[in-house]
């Protein structure tokens, strides 16, 4: 986890209330992720550097130095030799995981860069900003190759699906919009926050979203049935991030009142199952998988009041903070 308190923590999970804690930025930490191996943590922060990590209990770390205004956002590629950041200068920076340099810049937006991250095959990068728009680059030409606008506000956070095909991306007018980039086509719409939505992230099948928002709850929606099915309260405050584990098991998310909380995925066995089974058939085809089946959908507005569960989670989370946790700086 990266907070405001300038530290990222790494927790020991099969070790309970053990916790490494790394100091070295000098500002707020606004962004952490693991390598796809798991042996280095990439970090961002308004101290205007990244950082790479050696995540253990000696907590070895090297700067990158290039951009001039706070770094938003931190991401690995997927082969994990190189990491992308996008920051208030309005650039976005490639940067080599091996020799710690800087690969390549990204310059087009004309306002703060929120967000930026590869696509699964590394070839593309999708960047969002706050001169409302969300754009795809080409990393091999290094140009912006697609742009979606969104009118109603500026996104605050972009993903690719787990294939490839789509793009998600957060807004600041409390909805989450999924993109086909490639008939370049709205495919999805979900307006169900109350508040803008700060981060999403996909479930490894491809088949579920989860959100996390300003209004104080996280939401998963059912791509392949456009619907909300869970709204989830635990967080005391405005929820600022979440992911899934790599397998989807368990999903975390991190808020305003200083927690982490980590949550179990509990979709419904025997449904999901069915889902997994009928997605494999779908996408293990010559043509490249779909988020949908056949062809691409209008914008789904979700106006009308759907039914979905609702899950109050504060009474039942075991408060790993009681005892404090074993901190080792």
């Amino acid at each position: 986890t990266c907070s405001v308190d300038k530290f990222l923590i790494l927790w020991k999970l099969k070790t309970q209330c053990r916790a490494y804690r790394f100091a070295g930025h000098a500002e707020v930490v606004t962004s952490v992720e693991f390598s796809p191996d798991g042996q280095v943590l990439a970090s961002a922060s308004h101290d205007h550097t990244v950082r790479l990590w050696i995540p253990c209990i000696h907590g070895e770390s090297s700067v990158l130095k290039g951009h001039t205004a706070a770094v938003r956002s931190v991401s690995f590629s997927h082969d994990g030799y190189s990491v992308v950041s996008a920051s208030n200068d309005k650039l976005i920076k490639i940067w080599s995981v091996c020799y710690q340099r800087l690969l390549f810049t990204l310059f087009q937006h004309t306002g703060w860069v929120c967000c930026a991250k590869f696509s699964p095959d590394g070839r593309l990068i999708a960047s969002c900003g706050e001169d409302k728009s969300v754009n795809v680059w080409d990393t091999r030409n290094k140009i912006c190759v697609n742009s979606f606008s969104d009118y109603e506000g500026f996104a605050t956070f972009v993903d690719f699906n787990p294939s490839g095909t789509c793009i998600a991306c957060a807004g600041s007018s409390n909805s989450v919009k999924l993109w086909d980039i490639r008939t370049n086509k709205l495919l999805q719409h979900f307006k169900v926050h109350r508040a803008g939505v700060n981060c999403i992230s996909f479930h490894p099948s491809g088949n579920y979203l989860i959100t996390a928002s300003t209004d104080g709850t996280l939401k998963i929606l059912d791509l392949l049935g456009e619907r909300l099915i869970y709204t989830l309260h635990g967080h005391k405050g405005p929820v600022l991030c979440v992911a899934f584990s790599k397998g989807g098991e368990n999903f975390a998310s991190g808020g305003m009142d200083a927690q982490a909380l980590l949550w179990k995925t509990n979709f419904d066995t025997l449904d999901y199952e069915e889902v997994l089974r009928h997605n494999f058939r779908r996408t293990h085809v010559d043509d490249p998988p779909h988020i949908l089946d056949i062809y691409p959908k209008s914008p789904h507005l979700h106006d009308e009041k759907l039914k979905s569960v609702e899950v109050n989670a504060i009474f039942e989370v075991p408060d790993k903070q009681t005892p404090d946790p074993e901190v080792i700086d």
